[in-house]
């Protein structure tokens, strides 16, 4: 009964697989901003004031027309009191400030060559956003902390406040002694002046707005270094011992993406900064904001291990800060890179095993959201706002499809792609296209089939797995059907994939496989029925499926396969054998005995859920 119930729940879901619990589709379609003017720099100088959460500053936005005839234009400043706009010459400018922006009048027209520059003031108090004013709790001081991302720069400072605008920056502010001040770049000067300091930093390298930050607070500051490379960790007072523990092996992390992305860390220095507002981590050029729990005493490090998001912020000040998104809709560029980054990190810092079974969660993060909100392309333009995006279509569903693209093309031209791809657009705003010609330009392969189909399309392949054996004539059957729903644009998809045979007299038997229609068919001579045929040995394909096997074979599996394997395998025992005591026993067996810990939790799950349907 259980086995037939189990059998008709598994036709429903891919049934109504595709059904949306949220309807993105009806979202406005966004486009690419247009803009007038390119912003060569902007210098921002504030004086802040805790205790009454308010700041006076002014801003030096220096910029250049595309066109002639340029004689107005307007900059995102929301919240903000704009109290005067002045000319290079010290004249007042006319403007106005509404909905968000604040339009500017230069009085004249300019030509395209030229270079104009104009000085805002403005006040910001009680902000909604964009600049935090945090009061002191008994776990943190009274501070200053920053949120840009997405489009929160404007509540702070008056700026172009897109993704496809970059420029210099150069951050002055003075506060109260013992006051620190963290922001993007390298740190100027620090002067004292009575009672108060100001700290001048200086981004010399262009940024999109969303990656300014600045921290203001009573920090103490852990300094370590890579090479040449100042790399610090600004923490509260009290936390320096498990600072240093935490942070430590940042600079091998860096040194480490150094290597495999064939690109030099581009920025002046790297810093860590503690904020109570932040969940996971925040980045921002050349610094990450990390929220208070990636502080923790030493006995949870077992339970509580940080280090694949301080490997992915890290990751981010390539992907994500030296080459950046073009427009919201391709979040994947940053995203989904760092999250495949988090996966290299573990493969090379921890181990293989490891990293598949952080792979397999990544996996079903996705399939989560695609089962019970929606399904849609990784580049995707519908959306209410750009946080809309950041979803596990953007991160892990992107890291797998990067993931799949490493394993066609080999590790060499992958890593190639990487390294011309971040030479060629560096400091840019980059969009899908420009990483499917780097692949041609640094390998050769056209491969935008691959990305057509997995990043411009929705969806996965949805297969029914199926063999059976001969006997007579010595011949193994495979057939694969892709079953998933083709509404909404969901293709046919086409893959390479590699099945093992495992047989009796211990040899493995790989055959490669190219998989592009809806059903696909094979046959093999052997010379016995095997003991096990291993679909997608490596587990590259983001895919779901059923493949029915008998008990005997699904044992073999736990037994031989890889972790992956191994757990897929103990599912399906439950599925379709739960209800037998050999599989009970060998269960029991198996949490006790296995080699790698999570076959072993997967295996006591396995029995209470048997214990469960038994009741």
């Amino acid at each position: 009964m259980k086995k037939i119930f189990l059998s008709a729940l598994l036709i429903l879901i891919v049934q109504t697989f595709y059904a949306q619990k949220k309807d993105i589709w009806s979202m406005p379609e966004q486009v690419e901003n247009e803009r007038s003017f390119d912003v060569i720099n902007y210098s921002i100088n504030m004086s802040v004031d805790l205790d009454n959460k308010r700041f006076v500053a002014s801003n030096k936005v220096t910029l250049k027309p595309f066109l002639g005839g340029f004689s107005s234009f307007s900059l995102h400043a929301e919240e903000l009191k704009i109290t005067a706009v002045k000319n290079s010459d010290g004249s007042d400018l006319d403007f106005k400030q509404d909905e968000g922006f604040v339009h500017i009048d230069m009085g004249r027209s300019y030509n395209s060559d030229e270079t104009i520059t104009v000085k805002l003031y403005y006040i910001g108090e009680n902000l909604s956003d964009g600049l935090f004013f945090h009061d002191a709790t008994d776990r943190y001081p009274k501070m200053i902390e920053s949120n840009s991302w997405p489009n929160h720069a404007r509540i702070w400072y008056p700026c172009y406040d897109e993704p496809n605008e970059k420029a210099t920056q150069e951050i002055s502010v003075t506060c109260v002694k013992p006051l620190k001040v963290i922001s993007n770049g390298a740190l100027e000067s620090v002067k004292e002046h009575g009672d108060s300091v100001t700290y001048v930093w200086k981004q010399d390298k262009p940024h999109s707005s969303y990656l300014s930050m600045l921290s203001v607070a009573p920090f103490s500051v852990l300094k370590d270094s890579l090479n040449d490379l100042p790399v610090n960790y600004w923490i509260f007072p009290g936390d320096e011992e498990n600072a240093a523990r935490i942070f430590d092996g940042t600079p091998e992390i860096i040194d480490f993406y150094n290597r495999i992305y064939g690109y030099e860390y581009p920025w002046d220095k790297y810093d860590q900064v503690i904020g109570p507002r932040q969940g996971g981590g925040a980045e921002a050029t050349s610094a990450t904001i990390l929220g208070l729990g990636v502080i923790h005493d030493p006995d949870i490090d077992k339970d509580l291990n940080w280090k694949r998001i301080i490997a992915h912020e890290i990751a981010h000040q390539w992907w994500g800060n030296l080459v950046t998104l073009r427009t919201w809709s391709e979040t994947w560029m940053n995203e989904g890179f760092g999250t495949y980054s988090d996966y290299l990190y573990t493969e090379a810092f921890r181990d293989k095993t490891e990293a598949e079974l952080a792979l397999e969660g990544k996996k079903n993060a996705y399939f989560r959201e695609a089962r019970n909100r929606y399904i849609r392309p990784i580049v995707f333009t519908r959306y209410n706002e750009p946080q809309d995006n950041f979803d596990s279509h953007t991160y892990p569903k992107a890291a797998i499809v990067l993931h799949m693209l490493r394993a066609q093309l080999g590790d060499e031209a992958f890593f190639k792609t990487l390294s011309h791809f971040l030479h060629k657009h560096a400091f840019g705003s980059v969009e899908t296209n420009d990483f499917k010609v780097s692949i041609k330009e640094a390998t050769g392969r056209n491969m935008d089939w691959f990305i057509d189909q997995w990043i411009y399309n929705p969806g996965h392949p949805v297969l029914e797995v199926s063999k059976s054996w001969d006997e007579g004539q010595g011949i193994l059957k495979f057939t694969i059907d892709q079953v998933q729903d083709k509404k909404q644009g969901i293709p046919v998809f086409k893959f390479p994939l590699k099945v093992a045979i495992y047989t009796k007299d211990g040899k493995k038997i790989y055959k490669e496989l190219w998989i592009e229609n809806k059903e696909s068919q094979f046959a093999w001579r052997l010379e016995e029925n095997p003991l096990m045929v291993r679909f997608d040995v490596g587990n590259y394909l983001l895919k779901e499926w059923t493949f029915k096997k008998d008990a005997d074979e699904l044992i073999f599996q736990v037994k031989n396969d890889d972790a992956t394997g191994a757990k897929w395998a103990i599912r399906q025992l439950v599925e379709y054998y739960g209800s037998t005591e050999v599989v009970k026993e060998f269960l029991q067996s198996t949490t006790l005995d296995h080699k790698n810990w999570a076959v072993r939790l997967e295996s006591l799950k396995a029995l209470n859920e048997i214990s469960y349907l038994k009741q």
